[in-house]
């Protein structure tokens, strides 16, 4: 029957558990350390609802869904991970049979699972030469080196090519019968078939015993190196959110213990983003999708996450000796080294480590979380320095005073008087729903939709648009104010609260169930932020609408549009809201149209620039993202931008002005072209 003998020519193997121990006992102190830090955090409930943790766990960490989208690396990585699990697995097998006397390694099972440990080896070693290829000789931007990354690519090669050596030796000198089963330890026995037996079992034991302390070794290392990656990262896929995307903490304003709004302190952070810190494996996903790093700015959510991880390990040790002396009751001498401990720490958070520049750079687009094979949460972290900056400080941009004045005083960002915020509808035939509130939905048209001169003919189109498919809805018309996703996202969650209750208590009293919007920052606001107040509303984004109307024949359209039209992905329709089917499906039906894409689309589309609040400051550093975006839509040789968002609107219109190409090429919202094509 076809089998091995499973510690031919070892003698001893025995006190290989004993440096198993060894290298054990090591990782245990080491990961020990590490958690130590995580408990440094403030407490936070992420081990509820198991099953669907689990599954996004088993999904991402098996299945490797979103390291696949990167396609090169990511197969390397899926045949480094997939070798090593079968190499984990075959380990197994042999100390079953050998250690506890299972006897399995025989048969068919044996030589199938001898062929499958040669492949998985195999295809892991392509991997770390791929790897090393890549890191050493193409060297992409976003890899930066440490002697760390050479070390444990070197550890992985040396284990799997020791393997594929000491099982040609074994071949050679027993001229193993079931070679066909190892056929690459039978190409390496066929290299030193020249040798001696006798030198062959000299050289099988030393490397087997090289091979085996190598291994005990990277057991050892994994919790100070990169390779804790290993465990980290399934648990921090674990450990994600399973709120909706940009789901926000909220701030309790009417608790007195609340010394300082947002987070200054690194410490200040829940323990699950300390933890990401060390959850990052810097391969630098996020900082190939960031806008703001991809145009100049010095943003770059790689290095801000690195940062604050350093950050992190520098002030552990002061932390851990002040709260041990502060633990000591009574002792207040203690208390006063604590203190003293911490204010030898001379290092912020805020301007230190993440600078201001970084800070008010982000557009929240979610690009960087959405790449993240960790799925660490960079956004969170930057707008709860933003909170700290604006509530707790009042340090910011200038332009920012003028927009949450203009939001305070007008509840518009542009700070059009509020009496004026219906004007757009006059002549419409539009009720308010102070004139009727039993129409069934309540159109939302937004700040942009109501005061921005190109936007209002989005709102009127889609007006036109409900009108000839009859249906029921009414506007607040000037008791509509701004939903607050400006206010929120930069850091005002006063002001954001104030708007958000006032337009909760306005539609509950007119019994409000359903809100039609063309923002999807309004509809993110309504949908995630607002039934955090107690506002529960069935949102529904206009490009959902229309396409809706459009399958279900309500409305028909007619003509020849005659134009290509490429779609640029709005953030927070897509990456956050996942509406990406719709708007295409809206392309597609129009007469005459022919979708076209851009290389970045998608869940890889670019910001337009104007998210985060970005909308109402100035961009000063670098190349203006909307700029940048305008240019991949024109590479495209498409005749129109198509549009579902008004800041994307109107920040594509100005980047076709910027490059004087507004003859050439025109930015629409879909809702226009779909209300020029009714029949």
């Amino acid at each position: 029957m076809a089998t091995r003998e499973l510690y031919w020519n070892i003698s001893g193997h025995l006190w290989l558990y004993a440096v198993f121990a060894v290298a054990l006992a090591i990782f245990i102190y080491g990961f020990y350390q590490q958690y130590l830090l995580w408990r440094l955090g403030k407490t936070e409930l992420r081990t509820d609802e198991i099953g669907r943790r689990l599954k996004t766990m088993v999904t991402q960490t098996f299945g490797h869904t979103r390291i696949l989208r990167d396609k090169l690396p990511g197969w390397m990585h899926f045949f480094l991970f997939w070798g090593f699990v079968i190499m984990v697995f075959g380990t197994t097998v042999v100390f079953l049979q050998a250690d506890l006397g299972l006897q399995i390694f025989y048969g068919n099972f044996y030589l199938v699972l001898s062929l499958a440990l040669e492949f998985a080896g195999l295809f892991a070693l392509i991997g770390v030469l791929v790897f090393a290829w890549r890191r050493y000789v193409v060297k992409p931007d976003r890899l930066d080196n440490r002697n760390d990354d050479g070390w444990a690519l070197l550890l992985i090669g040396v284990i799997i090519v020791t393997g594929f050596v000491v099982e040609g030796l074994r071949i050679s000198a027993t001229n193993d019968p079931w070679y066909a089963w190892q056929p690459i330890g039978y190409l390496v026995s066929l290299l030193i078939n020249s040798m001696s037996v006798e030198a062959q079992q000299f050289l099988h034991k030393f490397l087997w015993w090289f091979h085996m302390f190598i291994a005990m070794a990277f057991i050892a290392y994994l919790p100070y190196s990169k390779l804790i990656h290993i465990i980290l990262m399934p648990a921090d896929q674990f450990f994600s959110p399973l709120t909706p995307p940009g789901t926000m903490t909220p701030i309790d304003f009417e608790d007195e213990d609340i010394e300082v709004y947002g987070t200054d302190k690194i410490e200040d952070f829940s323990w699950k983003h300390l933890f990401d810190l060390d959850a990052c494996v810097r391969c630098g996903r996020c900082q190939d999708n960031c806008p703001a790093y991809l145009t100049g700015k010095p943003l770059s959510p790689k290095k801000m996450v690195q940062n604050m991880r350093t950050h992190l390990h520098a002030k552990a040790p002061h932390l851990v000796t002040a709260r041990e002396a502060l633990a000591k009751e009574g002792a207040q001498l203690e208390v006063a080294a604590g203190s003293e401990a911490i204010a030898e720490f001379e290092e912020n958070l805020v301007r230190d480590v993440v600078t201001e520049d970084e800070i008010w750079a982000c557009t929240t687009c979610r690009a960087c979380q959405e790449q993240c094979p960790a799925m660490i949460e960079h956004i969170h972290k930057t707008l709860e320095l933003r909170r700290y900056l604006t509530l707790t400080e009042s340090e910011f941009p200038a332009e920012m005073q003028l927009a949450f004045r203009n939001m305070e005083n007008n509840a518009n960002p542009w700070g059009v008087g509020y009496a004026d915020r219906a004007n757009w509808a006059e002549g419409l035939g539009i009720p308010t729903l102070d004139e009727n509130a039993e129409v069934e939905y309540l159109y939302w048209p937004g700040c942009a939709g109501a005061f921005d001169d190109r936007n209002q003919k989005v709102s009127k189109a889609l007006v036109k648009i409900m009108q000839a498919a009859g249906i029921s809805f009414g506007i607040l018309g000037i008791e509509e104010k701004c939903c607050g996703d400006s206010a929120r996202r930069l850091g005002n969650e006063y002001l954001y609260n104030m708007l958000a209750e006032e337009n909760i208590e306005t539609m509950k009293g007119y019994g409000v169930k359903k809100i039609i919007t063309q923002c999807p920052h309004c509809f993110q606001t309504f949908k995630v932020d607002y039934p955090q107040l107690g506002g529960e509303f069935e949102v529904i984004h206009h490009t959902q609408l229309i396409n809706d109307l459009i399958a279900s024949g309500r409305i028909k359209l007619s003509g020849d549009l005659g134009k290509s039209v490429v779609y640029h992905d709005s953030c927070y329709l897509g990456r956050y809201n996942d509406i990406y089917t719709a708007p295409r499906q809206i392309v597609s039906s129009l007469p005459g149209a022919r979708l076209v894409e851009m290389p970045r689309h998608h869940d890889k589309s670019f910001c337009c620039g104007a998210g985060g609040g970005r909308m109402w400051l100035e961009e000063t550093i670098g190349t203006n993202i909307n700029d940048a975006r305008t240019e991949q839509a024109m590479t495209t040789g498409a005749d129109l931008i198509g549009t579902a968002c008004p800041f994307c609107l109107t920040m594509m219109t100005d980047g076709l002005k910027a490059k004087d190409e507004e003859g050439k090429m025109a930015a629409m919202d879909l809702a226009e072209l779909v209300a020029q094509s009714l029949a």
